[in-house]
């Protein structure tokens, strides 16, 4: 697994030893930025949530393209060791805050890019959305992208679908913040 784009491309990161981390395919992990590239049109100054983050490869790809920080959210310890690992390879500390706990009840923010790859058909993604809209984590017209099994449904009220699609057994969800 590798950084797509930005400044760390093609820079390698870790994975913690066995199989309780699923990343998310390269093939996904490049459709997701590209769609966010077209919505975003750049990277620049962006707060970014990167939930149930695993090795981290979602948030410090966004890192790579530009964001201004990132705060990672895992509760696996392992995992979560690669991670400050990852961190640190690509010299990301200062733009990193590495949090071990569950997901679904991040507070914080205000984000402008929502990252989310939870355990597929767990109902922990939409359990992450409706909390982050009601804590007021998201800043007006936020992103926030969903990976879920393909046949998995999310409806979140304060949150519009952007965009889906399918990449085999993932389905990939933008979401754009309704609030204002």
């Amino acid at each position: 697994m590798r950084i797509i784009a930005g400044q760390w491309r093609g820079r390698p990161l870790l994975s913690p030893p066995g199989l309780a981390t699923r990343p998310t395919s390269d093939r996904a992990r490049e459709a997701l930025f590209s769609m966010l590239q077209s919505r975003l049109g750049s990277f620049e100054d962006l707060n970014v949530a990167d939930l149930f983050a695993g090795t981290g490869a979602l948030g410090l790809e966004a890192l790579s393209r530009g964001a201004a920080r990132c705060t990672f959210v895992e509760s696996d310890r392992a995992a979560i060791e690669a991670l400050h690992r990852n961190v640190a390879r690509l010299g990301a500390e200062d733009r990193a805050n590495i949090r071990q706990q569950d997901a679904a009840r991040v507070a914080g923010g205000p984000f402008h890019l929502v990252l989310m790859d939870p355990p597929y058909r767990s109902g922990l993604g939409q359990k992450a959305l409706a909390n982050l809209v009601a804590a007021g984590a998201l800043a007006p017209g936020a992103l926030a992208s969903l990976e879920t099994a393909r046949d998995e449904t999310v409806d979140v009220a304060g949150l519009a679908v952007d965009s889906e699609r399918t990449y085999g057994k993932a389905k990939l969800t933008l979401f754009r913040a309704e609030i204002s």
